[in-house]
Order: structure tokens, then sequence, then C-alpha cells
């Protein structure tokens, strides 16, 4: 399918953000279908957005639907799931939002959905890994999003040490988009030039440490975070509707450790076409593999 017609299922800050950017920008989409369990939510924010059309810099067809609506979409969007409530555990909400993914993407796929599934709802890793079980989907067509923010937010950071432009910068976040994240040192440049050489461990071990703990803090003052995943999305969706093969740090199937995580990867028109061969540090390695262990530890403890 080439519509470039889009589904975001979820119609909360970061499902509303991810259509907002959309239409602040000039992307390859054409169509965007918001749903929501709560279906006047994603009324209303189609109306509102509907509004902007006339003053945007570009023209997307917008309403709101059903999961039936996904047959003829080429890449559903979701960011539906339980948001974490006091004294609950990251398990517990797993465990519920899982069910609730299930129901979704059965849904989805009785719909005869045969495009690519990017999934951003939290634990992301995880329910990208449920994502591919219960779609049957080829594993190259179901795509989380990764560690991209997180890679965003670590060139930001080194950039404003080095006083360069954040696109000037080339380093990743990889593995679990969460508390066991690995900073690849190793391989970042700038310019040709090693991070590794220009910064010094502590320097570097503070960057990694403000990567990880951002999301917190942005959290404790607003309550969540939106605008950079939505632009980090738009990111994704534009590199598979352009087939702009870009190198990103999406999260998909390993087949080595049988989990999902953030690594980088060329994306374009059919998913991920390869996830890239590169020789990092012993170090980095070892942090990878516990960082996977916390992956799989997780998945294990869901049964169906």
């Amino acid at each position: 399918m080439d519509n470039n017609k889009i589904m975001i299922v979820g119609t909360g800050n970061v499902g509303a953000s991810i259509a907002f950017a959309i239409l602040e920008q000039r992307t390859a989409v054409n169509e965007i279908i918001l749903t929501d369990i709560i279906a006047k939510d994603a009324e209303g924010e189609a109306m509102d957005l509907v509004d902007a059309l006339a003053v945007a810099p570009s023209y997307v067809k917008i309403k709101s639907g059903t999961y039936k609506d996904a047959k003829d979409c080429d890449v559903v969007v979701i960011t539906a799931g339980a948001p974490q409530k006091p004294g609950e555990t990251r398990l517990q909400l797993l465990k519920k939002n899982v069910n609730i993914l299930k129901g979704m993407v059965e849904q989805i796929m009785d719909s005869g959905f045969d495009g690519i599934f990017l999934v951003v709802t939290n634990p992301m890793d995880v329910l990208t890994y449920f994502t591919l079980k219960f779609s049957g989907l080829p594993t190259e067509r179901v795509i989380g999003s990764g560690t991209v923010l997180d890679s965003a937010r670590l060139r930001q950071r080194t950039a404003s040490y080095l006083k360069v432009n954040p696109k000037s910068v080339h380093a990743y976040q990889v593995g679990e988009h969460g508390d066991s994240e690995v900073t690849l040192w190793s391989l970042a440049d700038v310019g040709g030039q090693k991070i590794e050489e220009l910064l010094g461990p502590d320097v570097r071990d503070g960057i990694s440490d403000f990567v990880r703990n951002e999301a917190y803090e942005i959290i404790n003052r607003k309550g969540a975070t939106y605008y950079g995943i939505a632009t980090c999305v738009v990111q994704i969706l534009n590199s598979i509707l352009n087939d702009e093969m870009r190198v990103l740090s999406v999260s998909s199937y390993d087949g080595f450790s049988g989990t999902c995580f953030g690594w980088p990867s060329v994306v374009g028109r059919e998913g991920v076409l390869r996830r890239l061969d590169l020789k990092i540090s012993e170090q980095e390695g070892i942090k990878l593999q516990k960082s996977i262990n916390v992956l799989k530890n997780a998945q294990n403890k869901i049964k169906f």
C-alpha cells in the first residue's frame, strides 16, 4: 500500500502531539485516522486539528475512526495504554497494558491491516515484542520508537558541551528505552572526531546520566513528556513513508536475544531493513547484555 495513510491509536498527550507535529511539518502523510477508547476524545482532537488546516504548512486529511479503518493504512502508531498509578509496579502496569494491546492488535489485524506497526506506549520495547507476537507480521514490520528520543537527547546535551549543532553529533543510546539504556561512546563522533577524545569520562558519565533521567525530570515538572517523542515519531514515519533508509535507533526484534530493543537500524518503506553490525567496546557489550536481560525478564513474566 502506498496511501500514505496512518492511524494513531490513543489520543492522549502523545497521540495528539504526534498528529499536531505531522500537521506542522511537510511530511509524506496524506491522511490521519485518530482512534481512542473514548471515541469523543478522538473526535474532539480531530475537530481541533482540522481547524488548523487553513493555516498549517501542509494539507492532511484528518478524521476520527475505528480499528476497521486500519484496513488500508500504511502505518498504525500505538500510543494507547494505561498510565502508571501511584503504588502500582511497572510489572503490574506491563500486564495491564499487554492485555489492552492484545485486544487492540487483534482488532486491527481483523480489519485486514497489512502495514507497519509503530509502538510508542511504554514499556515500549516489551510491548513491541508482544505486538509482533499478537500480529503475526514479519519482524521488519513491527517497530518500536526505541531509543530515538534518548539518542536525540544525547546529541543535544553533547552538542551543548562541544558548542556545535546537535545534527552534527553522531551518537546513540541503545538497549531498553528506560533505566538500563546504554550510551555507545566508543562510536560517538562529531565531524569525524571521536567524542571520547573531546570530552573527559566524568563529563561523558554526566551526559549519560542526564539522558537516562531527563524523562523523570520532565514528568516531575509537567506530568508527562510528549513534544520530544512526537517529533521523533514523525522522523520515523518520514523515513518509512519516504523510503529514506535513515539509520535510527528504533526498537525491533533481535533474533539472537529473542527481544526487541533500540539499536541503530536502516528504516525504509518495508520497515526495518537491517540492524547494523557494530563493533562496540567490551564494557558497552556487558551493559547492553544487562539491559537485554531486564527486557527478557519482564517478557518472561507475561504468560498467555
